[in-house]
């Protein structure tokens, strides 16, 4: 079983950020030099950005990226599944999950980035974290860095001017820098299941979402099988919390 112990760390790139941010991103720097060179050299804008920054400058581009006016979100279930009621499913195995490996989601909900990554440094089954990872969170950040895109960044500023009156933050020069954040992340993660594949399908359901499906449970899911009546409870009453 791989040695995931460094996502721990990884995770506080997106967390909200906190006086002590600048130096966690300054080890984080440290680590992703040593040990995934290239990740490190996509980290270095976001990096440096980080340790010239005060944190109120960073606190507003971190709202203004995932919660305010946002160009993406943390909550893997969301990205995946948008209003789907399959998002609410999905929600309820990842707080299965996280309890049953002890990992405190704090107020942010269970499929939010940084709980996950956490949760991989702890769960005991390999087939699971390999199913998370491959089939859930890279697909997942490919689809988050998407919305970094040139054109549909100018489209949402065109539509917020109109609609809100607001200011756009301009950011940085050359972009978001939170982008740089997500593609070294994605870099990481296709480095260290570079061994792992899946086969997949081309159907409605995603086919990277759907061992997290109770309806689809295999042996990645440590769940039980619901009735149709039981996932449309769980989902709606997840979707409420």
């Amino acid at each position: 079983m791989k040695n995931l112990a460094h996502y721990k760390l990884l995770a506080e790139v997106f967390k909200y950020p906190t006086p002590e941010t600048a130096g966690k991103i300054a080890e984080i720097k440290e680590l992703l030099d040593k040990k995934y060179p290239e990740a490190g050299k996509e980290f270095t804008r976001f990096s440096d950005f980080i340790a010239n920054s005060t944190n109120d400058e960073i606190e507003e581009i971190f709202g203004k990226t995932f919660h305010i006016q946002a160009i993406c979100f943390l909550d893997l279930g969301y990205v995946i599944f948008g209003e789907d009621y399959k998002r609410g499913e999905f929600l309820v195995n990842m707080k299965k999950e996280q309890k049953d490996n002890n990992v405190d989601c704090g107020i942010e909900l269970a499929d939010n980035l940084p709980n996950v990554l956490n949760l991989l440094t702890v769960h005991k089954n390999e087939a699971f974290i390999n199913e998370l990872v491959v089939m859930i969170l890279i697909p997942a950040l490919e689809k988050m860095l998407s919305e970094f895109d040139e054109r549909k960044t100018q489209i949402r500023e065109k539509i917020l001017n109109k609609k809100q009156k607001v200011i756009i933050m301009r950011d940085i020069k050359d972009g978001n820098i939170y982008k740089n954040a997500l593609s070294a992340m994605l870099m990481v993660f296709k480095k260290d299941f570079e061994d792992v594949n899946f086969e997949k399908e081309v159907e409605i359901v995603p086919a990277y979402a759907k061992a997290f499906l109770h309806t689809d449970c295999g042996d990645g899911c440590s769940t039980t099988i619901p009735t149709p009546d039981q996932i449309k409870e769980r989902s709606m009453a997840a979707i409420r919390n």
